[in-house]
């Protein structure tokens, strides 16, 4: 005779493979955080290559009941001998770029989430002014330490890109972004201190002039050594690419928490 699981073993064995999640929208970091970035792209018809050194820092804001989170990136590209774009080794100042969100309990926490922007300078070869709003939410699970699920943190983003004057946008030869940006991003634990990161780094990418898409295999292996450092590794592949943007990315960084 075959015994059935009571109903509150049921609900054990349900919750080792389904988790309830909290929303943690509204948690914020309250420590600042300088991170040093290099990656590795290969991009083109050409399969020209180049290396990027990116500084990024995140300060954590605070005004009255607002929470949140300012984030400065800026890069420098490095293009070797052999690239079609030079006749020689060229090192140009890439994008800067500022990101701000949080939220408001007044306001904002009716969302369950936090709302915020982004805006990108031109600095570099061929680059142009862009702005634009995003959404985002975070999830854990309820039962964190029962499950290898670390987050679900979905971000939505919208680009849209412009030039001062038209006589500059003619110059440039370069069409204006039009870019709706997704980031389903998937934390898995591998271990206390390690996890396994999807579309963290790099999400996909919808331009929404010509109606085309661009949608990578994202990956990131981060480590927690201590409180105060993390170091990271990771690569992105193009698997749908009627929006060009890069075959492949290898990544990695470290990060200083004080």
């Amino acid at each position: 005779m075959q015994i059935q699981p009571s109903l509150a073993e049921q609900d054990r064995y349900s919750s080792d493979y389904l988790a309830e999640f909290d929303d943690v929208s509204q948690q914020y970091s309250r420590n600042r955080v300088l991170e040093f970035w290099g990656y590795h792209d290969s991009y083109g018809p050409a399969k020209d290559y180049s290396d990027t050194i990116r500084l990024r820092y995140y300060q954590p804001i605070h005004y009255d009941d607002w929470k949140g989170t300012l984030r400065l990136d800026t890069t420098a590209t490095i293009f070797p001998n052999n690239s079609s774009l030079y006749s020689g080794r060229q090192i140009q100042p890439g994008s800067s770029m500022i990101t701000a969100w949080g939220n408001h309990p007044n306001f904002l926490a009716n969302w369950g989430g936090n709302i915020g922007g982004r805006i990108i300078f031109p600095f570099g070869n061929g680059s142009q002014w862009a702005i634009g709003p995003q959404f985002g939410m975070s999830f854990k699970p309820e039962r964190g330490t029962e499950t290898i699920l670390a987050d679900f943190s979905p971000l939505v983003r919208y680009m849209y890109g412009f030039y001062q004057t038209q006589k500059a946008l003619a110059n440039s030869g370069i069409t204006p972004t039009r870019e709706l940006q997704l980031y389903p991003t998937i934390g898995i634990k591998l271990g206390a201190s390690t996890q396994i990161r999807f579309w963290d780094e790099n999400g996909i990418y919808y331009n929404t002039a010509q109606g085309t898409w661009f949608v990578p295999i994202d990956a990131m292996v981060t480590h927690r050594l201590n409180k105060n450092l993390l170091v990271a590794i990771g690569a992105s592949k193009q698997l749908v690419q009627t929006y060009s943007q890069y075959d492949w990315v290898a990544y990695g960084k470290v990060s200083v928490s004080f």
